[in-house]
């Protein structure tokens, strides 16, 4: 009796080796090529993710973990085969403590479905990736977000976890203090692993009080240069802002056609507010003063719900927006991040490339964190766009490195950024990270070929 026999035997219609439900468990939504597993098993629970994992552990299988598959660096693709394990209907909120300010998720609780779940407490859960992933996906991927500016990312949001390890041991990194000097910190170990080291099974996170007011604002400047340059004065000033946003002319020109806006065709910042009534009024006279001085034009602060949501849901669109414009293409997204002082530099080695690119390609990002983004549309059949922008791609990461930043600010590794790991670490710090993996996961089967070269 094989493993997939047993597995079959064990969870009936939750199991399968159907080609469309490999196919759509193969990959994530960029330009990668997918690979699909050799089955799929639907998890309900930690003692089942422990149970598939044995099974596979004793056979030599690789696992991946898949939650939502928004992913945008080939995490998914099941490289050397193996199983698939979908964590999507392990949805349940298992706690929630409005005193402590905290709660306790099953990996595949979405980021909405909680904040919908937390509405009547008065909390609410910021890390903003855009999609609607799963948080146990966005703790895997140290996901952020149009809030990282003033909450942080999932390296600041998650307090401990529950992971399934290769053996099928199942751990728990932490207790929920807000801080401890107990031991090696095992919970940042995990998050950012994604999925190479175990599998996250539940999140324990830190929630926020629902601000008492806020407010919106967009503003548009001659060029993208201004933009930034305003953007970073506004960072270096210390206003905490929730959002700020970076939205270039040929972004704005795609949303307005894609969401029905109709904001000017210009290089645009958009902000947003969070307080009482008197900080976010203050936090917004001071923005508009400082975006001022860099040429801002247009700025005023508005507390209209229905349009602050209208504006965001426009801006996480971005990506179908862009690539409605050339339709059958295929996207892909770089996502660096450089220090704040570095950002004008990098954006403006970032138009130079797309200058001679020669597909359709747009500028955004959470600038005020020093991440931004570029999106190409490319044909998906054509060598030489994809050859172009796999350049352009390189170029940018190697002159954010050699600023001082980093090769992915919120994405990722997966298998799209694993070659720039040896240019951004030195071969010790490469060691160490092969090292701890060969330890936790000595037969490499916990979603390998991902983010070590070579693992």
């Amino acid at each position: 009796m094989t493993v997939f026999d047993t597995l079959r035997a064990r969870f009936g219609a939750r199991f399968s080796t159907s080609d469309a439900l490999r196919v759509q468990h193969a990959g994530g939504e960029a330009h990668h090529r997918i690979a699909a597993p050799d089955a799929v098993v639907m998890a309900r629970s930690t003692e089942e993710v422990q149970e598939v994992v044995r099974l596979c552990a004793a056979a030599g299988i690789p696992v991946i973990a898949h939650g939502a598959g928004t992913s945008l660096e080939g995490h998914l693709s099941a490289v050397r085969g193996g199983v698939s394990l979908d964590l999507t209907g392990m949805d349940r909120v298992l706690r929630v403590s409005a005193e402590d300010m905290d709660c306790t998720v099953e990996a595949g609780v979405t980021r909405e479905a909680l904040n919908s779940w937390l509405r009547d407490q008065g909390l609410f859960f910021p890390i903003d990736p855009g999609a609607n992933a799963t948080l146990g996906g966005m703790a895997s991927t140290r996901a952020s977000g149009t809030n990282a500016v003033r909450y942080g990312t999932m390296r600041e949001a998650v307090l401990s976890l529950t992971v399934v390890l290769a053996n099928g041991e199942v751990i728990r990194t932490g207790g929920r203090a807000r801080k401890s000097a107990a031991g090696y910190d095992l919970t940042r170990l995990f998050v950012g692993a994604e999925g190479t080291l175990g599998i996250i099974t539940e999140v324990t996170l830190r929630l926020h009080g629902i601000p008492q007011a806020i407010s919106a604002a967009v503003c548009r400047f001659e060029d993208v240069e201004s933009a930034v340059a305003a953007a970073t004065a506004v960072v270096q000033y210390g206003i905490p802002v929730a959002r700020m946003e970076l939205m270039d002319r040929g972004l704005v020109a795609a949303v307005n056609a894609h969401s029905g806006l109709d904001l000017p065709v210009a290089d645009m910042l958009a902000f947003e507010f969070h307080g009482s009534d008197a900080s976010v009024a203050e936090q917004a006279a001071l923005v508009g003063e400082i975006v001022a001085e860099f040429g801002g034009q247009g700025f005023e602060a508005a507390h209209d719900a229905p349009a602050r949501a209208r504006l965001w849901k426009a801006r996480h669109e971005a990506w179908y927006a862009i690539l409605g414009q050339r339709p059958g293409c295929r996207g892909w997204v770089s996502d660096v991040c450089v220090p704040v002082s570095e950002l004008s530099g990098a954006i403006h080695h970032a138009r130079g490339l797309l200058a001679d690119c020669p597909v359709p390609a747009v500028i955004l990002g959470h600038v005020g964190d020093g991440n931004f983004h570029v999106v190409f549309a490319m044909d998906p059949e054509s060598e030489a766009e994809a050859a172009a922008v796999k350049q352009a791609n390189a170029a940018m990461v190697r002159h954010a490195l050699s600023v001082g930043g980093t090769c992915t600010g919120e994405h990722g590794v997966g298998i799209g950024k694993a070659d720039y790991l040896t240019e951004e670490y030195d071969p010790g710090a490469l060691a160490l990270m092969a090292a701890l993996k060969a330890a936790v996961d000595p037969q490499g089967i916990m979603n390998p070929g991902k983010i070590l070269p070579g693992a």
